[in-house]
């Protein structure tokens, strides 16, 4: 049986139908997942948080002393600071199964906050301050590198934390 070139037509029409609807679908899913996602579980973007001068942040508290600190309240806090090609302080101790705050800020450029063997991973924006925390529950040695390409130095911009 031979086909007509309308017969054709018909069987392209059913077809980009057919696409049309499994696009729509497709949307409806997405959105429902983001939907389900920010309500259900809390997922958003992070908002503007605190905000500093990166040209001043060693004059700014609490950058202007990085380092691991307690609270009057018990918490333990680790201030870190990172420029090209160094994160300040380069070695971290904290205390094991204790809450650890980190309160990061960048003094240049984007710089990524990788703690290796840990669920701790954040991007570092000048001017933004940007705050995780993390209870470490293993005592050791995590090395901190710089996820983020920021130069040619990036290979070589590494930490410490030592949980003791």
């Amino acid at each position: 049986m031979a086909t007509t070139p309308q017969t054709s037509l018909h069987r392209v029409e059913a077809y980009e139908r057919a696409f049309l609807m499994v696009s729509a679908v497709m949307l409806i899913v997405f959105l429902g997942a983001l939907t389900y996602a920010g309500t259900m579980h809390d997922v958003h973007l992070p908002g503007a948080g605190q905000r500093i001068d990166p040209r001043a942040i060693y004059k700014t508290p609490p950058f202007d002393h990085p380092a691991v600190h307690e609270t009057p309240s018990g918490d333990v806090e680790a201030v870190i600071t990172a420029q090209a090609w160094i994160y300040l302080p380069t070695e971290i101790h904290v205390p094991v199964n204790r809450q650890v705050r980190f309160i990061l800020s960048s003094a240049d450029v984007i710089h990524g906050f990788e703690i290796i063997g840990t669920n701790v991973n954040a991007m570092i924006i000048p001017g933004q301050v940007t705050q995780l925390t993390h209870t470490f529950r293993t005592p050791g040695e995590y090395r901190i590198v710089c996820h983020e390409y920021c130069g040619l130095g990036h290979h070589t911009m590494t930490a410490k934390v030592i949980v003791q």
